[in-house]
């Protein structure tokens, strides 16, 4: 395959998936291009060629993950809102619980568990952008995790079962001790 036939097959949905990351127009043309010069030169390198898809992205993946560092860009930690504070909503789901003990989160917590489970940057990317040890990181993610579960026990009367997974029905909105 001709790096020709790479950029008439992936180009569109490339720039896509990095203008959804970066979201400037101009940053995402340099990275479109800069993916494609790594391409070019890397691509008699790719052996299994069923795996050039893959491939591509994660060259893009990796100059967006450059492109932040050298910017020294940080992700902002968007304010989580449950629905019930913008309308409201008849129906209450787990979701309209979950922003509401997102919210409620200590902010150590809540921004490497935003940016690890929500936004799916790597652990050890983190503990970078926030200059801490990854150790640190791992375990902030971990507490942020049992806090989310003990706030579905405190907010809805959820339990564990005998296999550690958690279960329950949710309580009416009316009942419910964050989303009320």
């Amino acid at each position: 395959m001709t790096t020709k036939e790479v950029w008439v097959t992936y180009h569109k949905d490339l720039k896509q998936f990095i203008f959804s990351k970066v979201k400037d127009e101009m940053t995402t043309d340099d990275l479109l291009q800069d993916v494609f010069i790594t391409i070019h030169t890397k691509l008699e390198d790719l052996k299994d060629t069923a795996k050039l898809k893959s491939w591509v992205y994660a060259i893009a993946r990796n100059k967006i993950i450059d492109s932040f560092k050298k910017n020294k860009k940080t992700v902002e930690i968007l304010e989580f809102k449950t629905e019930g504070e913008v309308e409201e909503i008849p129906v209450h789901t787990e979701k309209d619980c979950l922003g509401g003990i997102i919210k409620n989160l200590p902010l150590k917590y809540r921004t490497p568990l935003f940016l690890s489970d929500i936004r799916g940057v790597k652990q050890q990317d983190i503990a970078e952008q926030l200059n801490l040890p990854l150790s640190t990181v791992k375990s902030q993610i971990q507490r942020a995790r049992k806090m989310i579960a003990q706030g579905f026990i405190d907010c809805c009367g959820y339990t564990f079962n005998k296999k550690g997974k958690l279960v329950g029905e949710l309580k009416d909105r009316k009942d419910c001790r964050v989303c009320n």
